[in-house]
């Protein structure tokens, strides 16, 4: 098995998942340890977290889960936390790549970036919080370079999916691909399903803090994207969607975010024509519609007080009808859940002018997975520190705060390879 390491002496372990005994980095530890079972040569891990007895316990539930019962006593576990920086530098010297699954990373995840950075660690995260993301490349980009560490966020369903959807859709167009819509649906078992409230808890904290992003995004000193072909139409707040024969609203998460970093880094780095793109989620029927848009007045009321953020965060259930909760689904609830992102682009055909008239074709792709938060995601991110032990030669040269776009080129085709948990296609009109 290849080892990256790019600066000081050999490590411990070639992955050490941080924040390992919470609700995400439990299906993690999971993934990793059913991985390492099929890698053909020795994966080296470690759990690490705040508690010791939570740690335990964690490896104690994954040993029965995937009938491992060697997981209790083989897999060594480091105490860490974010509130005491030593012990985050002794756990980043020990690593060739830190998972952290410690959210909301607005609060927790800088101390682990810096302790990565500072001691040579590369660093992947599940964030779907931009305004971090966008912090850490601010602040952490160079320091990353000089040391020759990748620090690559967004690594779970956010946005993985988006961000290679259309990518994947570029690909299959035969020509200049210009805008891209997609479009989120989930389906449900009998059981039902629900979201952890840590999700909850990065929205309440993000809606409330919009005019910070804002801020920090004059800090780059963008220049505006070009506009190539026809403008992109913007749809409205709700809207019924055509194309999933449901109503619709904007995707309130990092994917148009992610998307367009990757879009404007493809532009200036490597002079490809930008593709435009906007993001929908389908909310279902009019009952559904009804019950959101309650929801969403109650949200977008309370989120901007600080009692209000409180009572938020303190009754999940409550104000999202159950769609968030502080328990988390249950095992039979993932086991019946499923994602499905559409993709629909249009551009032009090869040997037409972008220039000159109307895009004159159009392409659909899927992009389709398994429950999205702690099935989709884990594989995600487990799959994505893979690539960075054993693929060192495919890696961009310029490390730093990597875009996986840039980094993880080969993840289309790795997870094509794992059909049964993401599945590709495409079709051009």
């Amino acid at each position: 098995m290849a080892r990256l390491r790019t600066s000081g002496s050999q490590p411990r372990y070639h992955f050490i998942i941080f924040g390992a005994s919470g609700f995400t980095g439990r299906f993690v530890l999971e993934e990793v340890a059913r991985c390492a079972g099929e890698a053909r040569e020795e994966l080296r891990w470690a759990a690490a977290g705040r508690s010791r007895a939570r740690l335990e316990t964690a490896l104690t539930q994954a040993a029965e889960a995937l009938g491992k019962p060697e997981l209790k006593t083989e897999v060594d576990i480091i105490v860490a936390d974010v509130d005491d920086p030593e012990s985050l530098a002794e756990m980043c010297k020990q690593a060739v790549i830190v998972l952290n699954c410690v959210g909301p990373y607005r609060f927790y995840g800088e101390p682990v970036v810096k302790a990565c950075v500072e001691n040579g660690a590369h660093c992947i995260d599940i964030s779907g919080e931009p305004q971090f993301l966008e912090s850490m490349q601010l602040n952490y980009d160079s320091q990353a370079a000089e040391k020759g560490v990748y620090v690559v966020g967004s690594c779970g369903f956010d946005s993985i999916p988006a961000d290679m959807g259309v990518l994947y859709t570029r690909d299959q167009f035969k020509g200049t691909l210009t805008a891209v819509e997609s479009f989120l649906t989930a389906s449900m078992g009998p059981e039902g399903g629900c979201i952890h409230d840590g999700t909850w808890q990065s929205a309440v904290y993000g809606l409330a803090d919009s005019d910070k992003l804002r801020s920090l995004r004059k800090k780059f000193s963008h220049k505006p994207l070009p506009v190539v072909g026809t403008r992109i139409k913007r749809r409205g707040a709700l809207f019924y969607s055509d194309e999933i024969q449901q109503y619709a609203v904007p995707f309130m998460g990092a994917d148009p975010s992610v998307v367009k970093r990757t879009q404007r880094f493809l532009s200036e780095e490597h002079q490809e024509s930008p593709v435009q793109y906007g993001a929908y989620a389908g909310v279902g029927g009019v009952s559904s519609v009804m019950k959101l848009l309650f929801a969403g007045l109650m949200f977008f009321l309370l989120v901007k007080f600080s009692f209000g953020r409180k009572l938020l965060i303190k009754f999940p259930e409550f104000f999202s009808f159950g769609f968030f909760s502080k328990e988390g689904p249950t095992r039979k609830q993932m086991e019946g859940s499923s994602f499905r992102f559409a993709f629909y682009g249009e551009g032009y055909t090869e040997g037409q002018d972008p220039s000159q008239g109307k895009p004159n074709a159009k392409i659909r792709t899927l992009v389709q997975g398994p429950e999205a938060g702690y099935v989709a995601t884990p594989i995600a991110m487990v799959q994505a520190a893979i690539t960075i032990l054993n693929e060192p030669d495919s890696l961009p040269e310029n490390v730093g705060l990597a875009l996986y776009s840039e980094t993880f080129m080969q993840l289309v085709a790795r997870f094509e390879s794992h059909a049964v948990f993401f599945r590709f296609s495409g079709e051009c009109e």
